[in-house]
């Protein structure tokens, strides 16, 4: 009945027993005994903060007061309405494609100068003061990083896709959509990529755009928000959640200049409720992305970015190579999905146990956070300076048209310690910005360019680094340092295949790359088309789809994706599609039966008892019943807390028992009020004579609540909750008999997950079957 929270870090048991027959035991056997109460504590990491957790309210509350403004909206408010929506979805691409663009300017040009100094020193051959220099920049840009995530705002620490997932499926996420850390997250992306850290800004871009989104929906930031009457519209979850949807897949589309990639990121990924209207608002926001991206590339070909250059977007463009590929590339491509969905279940796991050895540094306190940060830094900058005097000098290639060697911010043959005419591969994908390393180990027609050495150097670091970055106290981002480590063992196996295939080895080390992101993100459809947008070659598309399936497949028969492990640790309660089979062996009657009593409120309701129920409660909403005084009860609807408090404050109360006309609520309440959320009970204060005075309940609550017969199986109630966005399923009486109430329970979130049950039903652990997904 209460609405909970969610479970401490590492009390999810993601990984399961297989058992036989979890489904043929019949509905009409009894089923297994209670242990105890359903209950969970109200805790969950959100970034790097320690929040208390609620549920967001997507359903439509069909009070009175809502009947009549919709029945009395005209066809101008519907069209404001409408046309409201397309306005934001088109300044949440607008903006986020600004701020990309602001992103990847600053990025590239900070690193792209930190570069040229540590250039003019090796160039010198003044190799310890191009260290201090390299390694100093560094120490900085991740202090400055770090310091403002653990400062200001801790919700700005990591991707944020996890969280982003856990809003869109109903979760609450507490101060991860604001000003401050919007803010946070753009300085923090800035220094950390500059930095050089082995992680990227794809996903604090889908952050920012979140943010965006938000920030637009509710007219700013919490204590500066603007009061426009069109802005009333959106002042609801629901409105709020398409926005977001909106800002994510924009997100996606700034960092890879994907807008359709961008588009299915947000329904394949993040997403948990979709509809055609959203879909249309939200390629819209990605094209707007796209045009904004776009007139930037040109005014920067123009040379007016800087050291900006190619850099910054990543974009390899192999419309210009031919792709060719046989029946017995078929062996190459197959190992190449097979080797992502191993190393990226692999990884998932490695990830794992280092996020939670972090957690324990983490929760020393800010200063474990900075030193932490600080010394993967220092550990990052060393290897990558050090690790290429390892590499030999290759001679350059009279042939190629590219200048060979260069010491300069980027280009394709490092100079490095090499005498003139000779390059140092390993200095060429270490010593330059992450996405120009992305640039150089997919350059097409260079077969010779990387020795294997060089090749299995670069995987190894990027392994060990892609392991130790993510988790630090800095926005970070999966996508590029998945991207850097599948690039390099593609390539490797393109230079092993050598002549028994035709495929380029830059498009292997494409292959690559999208077969570590599926084995590790387990996501096909939107990674297949990103690649292909990224390529700019539809004729990758048979070999592309073919690696993504083989890698999930794979990838799945080990454990779960990245993403829902990040859930699982932080305690978000993630409601997953599909339900355990051994839930249809109990039912939610059952479910109900583990809580504690459901405390109801009458239709015309005495003060002192609101007050007592505000009070010794947390309980999120309340039934209102009618007919107290005949022998059969009703459910008139349901109340939420937040209405409560608002009847409170406003004082609204009758001297006699009596249930009130239409006009005389529509005269102190408004929709627009009962759509924020004030369940603050604190500072209200109810007199004496108050108490004694009633309230009534029935023009505010919602009489359409959706409900279940207590006979119904777990799995159906929670795929009823998920796919429509409940913060309350009732449980009512199959057979209602005299005396009995109409309502004998309440479901919410935390009743509906799988460990919270197994928690309360401990003999369902033997009849589960497969891992909890």
């Amino acid at each position: 009945m209460a609405e909970d929270g969610t479970l401490q870090i590492g009390n999810s048991n993601y990984n399961g027993e297989e058992e036989a027959d979890p489904e043929n035991n019949t509905m009409n056997q009894p089923l297994l005994k209670r242990h105890r109460t359903l209950s969970s504590t109200p805790l969950a990491l959100v970034g790097t903060k320690v929040s208390h957790i609620e549920s967001l309210d997507y359903e439509i509350n069909e009070n009175d007061l809502f009947k009549h403004d919709w029945r009395s909206r005209s066809k101008a408010q519907v069209f404001q309405y409408i046309f409201a929506k397309w306005t934001l979805a088109c300044l949440v691409g607008l903006l986020t494609g600004l701020i990309a663009t602001l992103i990847n300017l600053a990025v590239e040009n900070i690193a792209g100068y930190k570069l040229l100094a540590v250039g003019y020193y090796i160039a010198q051959d003044r190799y310890w003061t191009g260290l201090l220099i390299f390694t100093g920049a560094n120490l900085g840009l991740t202090l400055v990083a770090t310091v403002l995530v653990v400062v200001f705002a801790p919700t700005a620490a990591g991707p944020g896709i996890p969280e982003i997932k856990a809003y869109l499926n109903g979760v609450d996420t507490p101060n991860m959509f604001g000003a401050t850390t919007m803010i946070v997250k753009i300085v923090g992306s800035i220094g950390a990529v500059a930095a050089g850290l082995d992680l990227g800004k794809e996903g604090p871009l889908v952050h920012i755009g979140s943010c965006i989104a938000s920030l637009l929906g509710q007219g700013g930031p919490d204590n500066h928000r603007i009061k426009w009457r069109w802005l009333r519209y959106f002042n609801n979850d629901r409105d709020r959640r398409d926005l977001i949807t909106c800002g994510s897949a924009s997100g996606v589309c700034a960092a890879f200049r994907s807008p359709v990639g961008g588009v299915l990121f947000a329904l394949e990924e993040v997403a948990t409720w979709w509809r055609s209207a959203l879909l249309w608002r939200t390629f819209f926001s990605t094209a707007v992305v796209v045009v904004v991206l776009r007139a930037f590339i040109e005014i920067c070909n123009s040379g007016k970015c800087g050291l900006f250059g190619k850099g910054g977007l990543i974009m390899f463009d192999v419309s210009h190579v031919e792709v060719r590929y046989h029946a017995v590339d078929i062996i190459p491509v197959t190992l190449i999905g097979v080797f992502g969905g191993i190393l990226g279940s692999l990884y998932n796991h490695l990830l794992h146990k280092v996020l939670r050895f972090y957690n324990l540094i983490n929760q020393k306190g800010k200063i474990h956070k900075v030193l932490l940060s600080l010394s993967v830094s220092l550990f990052t900058s060393v290897c990558l300076y050090g690790l290429p005097f390892l590499a030999e000098c290759k001679p350059c290639n009279p042939s190629i048209d590219e200048a060979c060697p260069t010491n300069g911010r980027s280009g394709n043959f490092k100079q490095f310690n090499c005498p003139n005419g000779y390059y140092n591969d390993l200095a060429t994908l270490f010593l330059t910005t992450n996405d120009d390393a992305v640039r150089n180990v997919f350059s097409s027609n260079t077969p010779n360019e990387f020795g294997m050495v060089s090749l299995w150097i670069y995987f190894g670091l990027y392994c060990i680094l892609g392991l130790i970055t993510f988790g630090i106290a800095t926005p970070s981002g999966l996508f590029l340092p998945i991207i850097l480590m599948g690039s390099a063992y593609g390539r490797m196996l393109g230079t092993v295949m050598g002549s028994y295939t035709k495929i380029d080895q830059g498009l292997y080390a494409v292959l690559g790359a999208a077969s570590l992101m599926a084995g590790s993100m387990r996501m096909t459809v939107s990674l297949c088309v990103i690649f292909l947008e990224l390529t700019n070659n539809l004729l990758l598309l048979p070999i592309t789809m073919f690696v993504l399936l083989i890698a999930k497949t794979v990838g799945d028969s080990f454990n779960l994706s990245i993403y829902e492990i990040i859930l699982h640790l932080k305690g978000l309660p993630f409601l997953e599609a599909n339900p355990e089979p051994w839930m249809r062996n109990l039912t939610v009657g059952e479910l109900g039966d583990a809580k504690p009593p459901v405390i109801t409120l009458h239709g015309v309701e005495k003060v002192a008892n609101i007050v007592d129920a505000l009070r010794n409660t947390t309980h999120n909403a309340f039934p209102v019943l009618d007919g107290e005084d005949s022998a059969v009860t009703e459910l008139h609807g349901l109340i939420l807390r937040a209405h409560l408090v608002k009847v409170l404050k406003k004082r609204w109360f009758l001297n006699e028992k009596r249930r009130t006309e239409e006009w005389e609520v529509r005269e102190k309440f408004t929709p627009v009020e009962l759509a924020e959320r004030e369940d603050n009970f604190d500072d209200v204060a109810i007199t004496s004579s108050e108490m004694q005075m009633y309230v009534d309940l029935h023009p505010l609550a919602n009489t359409t609540p959706y409900t279940v017969v207590q006979s119904m199986s777990v799995a159906k109630a929670l795929v009823l909750f998920r796919s429509v966005g409940l913060r309350h399923l009732l449980i009512v009486p199959k057979i209602q008999a005299s005396g009995m109430s109409p309502v004998i329970g309440i479901l919410t979130r935390q009743d509906l997950r799988a460990y919270n049950i197994l928690q309360a039903f401990p003999h369902l652990d033997k009849h589960k079957s497969g891992k909890l997904r």
